[in-house]
């Protein structure tokens, strides 16, 4: 018997908690990044969601330190 994996599905809109296992971050700290400004959102009935395209300008905005 074989198993199969699927392929992870490409999503347009992200909860926070899926956010931060992209990001590699916490759940809170998502949280705080969207409170901050830092990180957009919408809002989607008493939810909140995160575009891809939100996700990816947050880290191309981010500064690397100097080695």
């Amino acid at each position: 018997m074989s198993t199969t994996l699927a392929a992870p599905v490409d999503r347009l809109l992200y909860k926070p908690e899926e956010a931060a296992e992209a990001l590699s971050i916490g759940r809170s700290t998502v949280y705080e990044l969207m409170a901050e400004g830092a990180l957009k959102y919408i809002k989607l009935g008493r939810t909140r969601r995160i575009r891809r395209a939100d996700l990816e300008a947050y880290v191309d905005n981010l500064t690397p330190l100097p080695n």
